[in-house]
């Protein structure tokens, strides 16, 4: 642990005679706030706690002194009072206060903050500081007193509270009463504020909603007809569970999450990977596939943690590893860890440990150490590519997955998190941080043969093998088509294509009896296996491969005899040489040339078979049928995943049903979704939090119980605007950020579910699941979902990016922008105007058949369109503007001499010949631009 800033007590406040006027000055010339311009809690107590907190407030004290309240301030510290010193009745305090002189002065030694830990106060600050001082240091006399790090909300264990039915919106026979829990807990706000929250939305507008928040996919027509016939309760649980077990749900929630866990496709130059890893999508189709399963939010945690160690040789849950495969660096094993230390932190805990990297955490109770004990829990790890059945080749596929390669590994104190001076003479022990005081508890993990021994697994064998008795069976397949021919061919090929099938007869001999000997070495043996039967094997196996290596070597003979014998052959067959030709381009030269090295390269065959017949030493080896890796894990991963989703562990259920609420209602219950340390205060509905978060862990960790307890209630129904406006101005006056949820906030739809949209609503979507990512640059013309296309640095659809799609390095919460761009890339997009185009004649052709005029045929499709695309029926109004944009546009290109199209050579679809149906695909290309298109309401 770092030691406490210790000051001379000349900078405390001692003897700073010397340096009042200098810092009299300062504060003379600084623009002066007025004492009534400044506000303790919007000005003096958001600046101490950026700039002083750090170093004088719960955490740490030096000096002795708090700057986190009022009181504390006006108390002082060690050097007695900070505000003032006796220099007459008539001075004015901030004149002579030690903490302005300490904020304001020149002296880099002297200043606070120190140099290095914060900027010095701006001249406005100064003005704020002084005015407030001035006026005697006010500040609230019930303002809420800081508690210790460990009494911090976020560091108790959650409860849950009693919870009674609660009546609301009338009496008697008439009141509503609202059971669900998170109706009671948000509705005791409402009441207690005086805030009557809006009705319910229109069934259509809240079946939207649904539809996208569970699968990310709007309904359609039918099924909103369908529900808006029978808008009942019992209708909507039966559409959210239908929701919950449609397989796109994990589509959906698996992007959410992929953004939390920062999934990366691989990224590099050319083919050398540079961070994360081939092959990483099996990780995303592991997140798809769990969250459809419904399995636990503990389980999907220590699969990600220590699949490997919980299950060894299950390929399905190794593909979890991948969330620390993600995290490779290649250039710098300290860059891999600190992302795996940091985010790994964020993710699942809602703790900041990165800022304890280089000194202790400035705001919260966590060491250096700690941070570097947390480290310690990786350092072992390393990442390898699995051999997947049906390709040997790992480049091509595998599994990438975590491992502990190094047991061994020490993990050391960087001195200022500077990796060049490391504190060599303490090795750190794996530790999870103290605060929380739960038991951290690590035990070795014995692994089974086959995963220390990957080729040992029975598919690997039998491919190899299997390969190798295809090549001897295509070896002796050449030689009797050679046998046959009718020109018969020289007896040095003859005798190449016989010496071909004893390669591949000593190739598959020597994998057989190397696979017996590596079975015998790294599958446990029964303890009366005696010595000798292993070294007998092993002794074949050097045997085999010495068998294998000669044949290979008469073969490269052969090979070589046959090419200095055409080489000398095409050298008698030159005719003589033009007597005017130089002796160096002459063709019997350039043939004298190749007959020459054909000769040095036999030489080189026939020496390389001297060597292979050389007797072996007896402590000759033999080449393995594939790599050995250690045969204990370390433990340390899968006792921090069991840390972690101990039920005493205050924070992890906690941090995961705040993400789930933010994506269901726009705003988390904590707004700093990755810290819940001790910046973040006690939310506003933390009885709620809680609630949820207990719930969560009683229920196995099911996070589709939350997801049915959020969306079954009251509050995820309500409108997001109400007619008469009169309620709304109301509850705005008293709530205008809505933190009590009177209304349902507007939301813009996620970057992925935009393009998924337009997909959609055509019937052009892939629905095909999983699989290798494709490239991004295929965005516009392959119609599978925005998912499963390449996510990663430099690696992003741009139509994605616009619309703010993840960042690849971290996002833990999407940012929403409004950018021209954004209606740029729909008016432009190809995929867009295809999918408007193929909708519209869809429609055409639908209803052509059933509408009885021309006028009757336009409603119905502009009807249709409105419901189809925004999930609503159009407005009168909307109406007749669509009708008469229908006539007005069909008339212009009726006129117009349209140029032939050359859409079908780019593969895109061909605008229409006819105007009117042209006409109708721009309408529908105007509705994908609209406002409520890319909106949830």
């Amino acid at each position: 642990m770092s030691q406490p800033r210790v000051y001379p007590r000349s900078i405390m406040g001692v003897h700073v005679a010397s340096a009042v006027s200098l810092c009299l000055s300062i504060i003379l010339s600084c623009p002066q706030a007025a004492a009534e311009d400044v506000n303790y809690e919007q000005n003096i107590q958001p600046l101490l706690a950026e700039k002083c907190i750090a170093c004088h407030g719960a955490v740490r004290q030096e000096a002795g002194l708090r700057l986190d309240h009022g009181k504390w301030i006006r108390e002082g510290g060690d050097s007695g009072n900070i505000l003032e010193r006796n220099t007459g009745s008539d001075a004015d305090p901030a004149q002579a206060s030690i903490l302005l002189e300490r904020v304001s002065t020149d002296d880099a030694s002297m200043r606070m903050p120190p140099e290095g830990e914060g900027l010095p106060l701006t001249a406005e600050q100064i003005s704020w500081l002084s005015a407030w001082i001035s006026a005697g240091a006010p500040s609230p006399e019930d303002e809420p007193m800081p508690v210790r790090p460990d009494e911090h909300w976020a560091f108790q264990p959650p409860e849950q509270v009693e919870l009674a039915d609660f009546q609301i919106d009338g009496h008697g026979q008439n009141a509503t009463v609202a059971s669900n829990p998170v109706d009671i807990l948000l509705l005791a706000k409402l009441q207690a504020a005086g805030i009557r929250p809006l009705q319910a939305a229109e069934p259509r507008t809240r079946l939207r909603r649904l539809y996208y928040d569970l699968i990310g996919l709007p309904p359609t027509v039918q099924q909103q007809s369908a529900f808006e016939a029978d808008p009942s309760p019992a209708a909507w649980l039966e559409t959210v569970d239908r929701l919950l077990a449609d397989p796109r749900y994990g589509e959906r929630w698996a992007r959410h999450w992929m953004d939390v866990w920062r999934y990366s496709d691989w990224d590099g130059y050319k083919d050398q990977v540079r961070g994360s890893q081939p092959h990483i999508w099996r990780w995303r189709d592991w997140i798809i596939e769990s969250l459809n399963a419904g399995k636990g939010y503990d389980r999907m945690l220590t699969e990600m943690l220590a699949g490997d160690e919980i299950a060894p040789q299950d390929p399905d849950v190794l593909r979890a590893t991948g969330f620390l495969a993600r995290n490779y660096h290649h250039s710098n094993r300290n860059i891999w860890l600190d992302a795996t230390v940091e985010h790994t932190a964020k993710a699942f805990l809602g703790l900041t440990i990165n800022c304890a990297k280089c000194h202790d955490h400035k705001y919260d109770p966590i060491n250096q150490e700690e941070y570097y004990a947390f480290r310690a829990i990786f350092e072992p790890h390393q990442i390898r590519v699995d051999r997947v059945p049906g390709e040997a080749d790992t480049k091509k596929a595998g599994i990438p997955r975590a491992y502990d390669a190094d047991l061994d590994a020490a993990t050391y104190v960087f001195l200022g998190g500077d990796e060049k001076n490391p504190q060599q003479d303490h090795a750190i022990a794996p530790a999870s941080p103290s605060i929380l005081n739960l038991p951290f508890s690590v035990q070795e993990v014995t692994l089974p043969d086959a995963a220390a021994f990957p080729a040992l697994r029975d598919f690997v064998q039998r491919e190899e093998i299997h390969a190798a008795e295809q090549k001897l069976a295509q070896a002796r397949s050449n030689a009797l088509t050679m046998q046959g021919k009718e020109s018969q061919p020289a007896q040095l090929e003859l005798e190449i294509a016989e010496q071909q099938i004893c390669v591949a007869e000593a190739e598959l001999v020597s994998l057989r009896t190397r696979w017996s000997a590596d079975k015998l070495l790294h599958a446990k043996r029964a303890p009366s296996t005696p010595q000798a039967s292993l070294d007998a094997a092993k002794a074949a196996a050097v045997a085999a491969e010495q068998n294998e290596r000669i044949q290979q070597a008469v073969l490269a003979v052969l090979q070589k005899q046959n090419a200095l014998t055409t080489a000398e052959a095409a050298l008698a067959s030159v005719p003589s040489a033009d007597p005017q030709a130089t002796a160096e381009s002459t063709p019997s030269e350039t043939q004298r040339k190749a007959v020459e090295q054909a000769g040095k390269d036999l030489e080189q065959a026939l020496a390389k078979l001297t060597e292979a017949r050389k007797p072996l030493s007896e402590d000759a080896s033999y080449r393995p049928v594939g790599e050995a890796f250690p045969k204990r894990s370390s433990g340390r991963r899968l006792a921090l995943a069991r840390w972690i989703t101990d039920a005493r562990n205050p924070l992890t259920a906690r941090v995961a049903v705040n993400y789930i609420w933010m994506h269901h209602f726009g705003e988390p219950l904590v707004a700093n979704v990755f810290d819940f340390g001790l910046r973040s205060a006690e939310p506003v509905h933390r009885e709620l939090l809680d609630w949820l978060a207990v719930e969560l862990m009683r229920h196995d960790w099911n996070l589709k119980h939350i997801h049915r307890l959020l969306v079954t209630s009251q509050a995820y129904q309500r409108a997001s605007s109400s007619q008469p406006a009169e309620q709304m101005a109301t509850a705005k006056q008293v709530d205008p950020d809505n933190r009590l949820l009177w209304r349902m906030p507007v939301r813009r739809l996620d970057a992925e579910v935009i393009r998924d949209s337009i997909l959609f609503v055509a019937d052009s979507l892939d629905s095909r699941l999983g699989g290798p990512e494709i490239d991004f640059h295929e965005g516009e013309k392959n119609y599978r979902r925005s998912i499963y296309f390449q996510h990663a640095y430099e690696k992003q659809m741009p139509m994605l990016v616009i619309f703010d799609a993840a960042a690849p390095n971290e996002c833990y919460r999407r940012s929403q922008s409004i950018v021209p761009q954004q209606a740029l890339a729909l008016s432009n997009s190809q995929l867009a105007l295809d999918q408007s185009r193929i909708l519209a004649s869809r429609m055409v052709s639908d209803l052509q058949a059933v509408a009885d005029s021309p006028l009757e045929e336009s409603r119905r499709f502009i009807q249709t369109a409105f419901e189809i695309l925004l999930n609503r029926k159009c407005s009168p109004e909307e109406q007749q503007l669509c009708l008469r944009f229908l006539e007005q546009q069909a008339a212009m290109l009726g006129s117009a001499t349209l140029s032939p199209s050359q859409d079908q050579e780019n593969q895109h679809t061909a605008a229409a010949e006819d105007p009117n149906l042209r006409a109708r695909a721009n309408l529908v290309h105007t509705l994908m631009n609209h406002n409520d298109f890319v909106s949830l309401r």
